[in-house]
């Protein structure tokens, strides 16, 4: 019985490694259903404006964690407002997340991540 449970729990932290680590070819499909592109630019390191953010190489956990933030919104705890953000953002779920975060953090990008 032992062993069983010991099976059990080390396939669910495999299964939820797998999730949090996120598929990089769904993640491309969910940027292009959600429109990223079209505020982010089409290679996501030239936005439409220059105060929306550069997306291509940026890190997966930042990013991730700040999609979730903008579900959260400014009234929440650690949330972000931002009314266009916001909503897209409340379209994802979870796995949306991880994955659109796997792939954008996959492309090659012109952001400075060391000094």
């Amino acid at each position: 019985m032992k062993k069983y449970i010991l099976l059990l729990t080390i396939l669910s932290l495999s299964s939820f490694a797998a999730i949090a680590a996120g598929n990089i070819e769904a993640g491309k499909l969910a940027a292009e259903k959600f429109n990223c592109a079209s505020c982010h630019g089409a290679n996501y390191s030239i936005p439409i404006d220059p105060s929306y953010p550069k997306l291509a190489g940026q890190h997966k956990d930042y990013l991730a964690q700040a999609l979730k933030a903008y579900q959260r919104g400014a009234d929440g705890a650690y949330g972000r407002g931002n009314a266009i953000m916001g909503a897209q953002a409340k379209a994802l779920s979870n796995i949306d997340i991880q994955n659109i975060a796997a792939y954008l953090n996959s492309l090659p990008g012109s952001l400075i991540l060391q000094k």
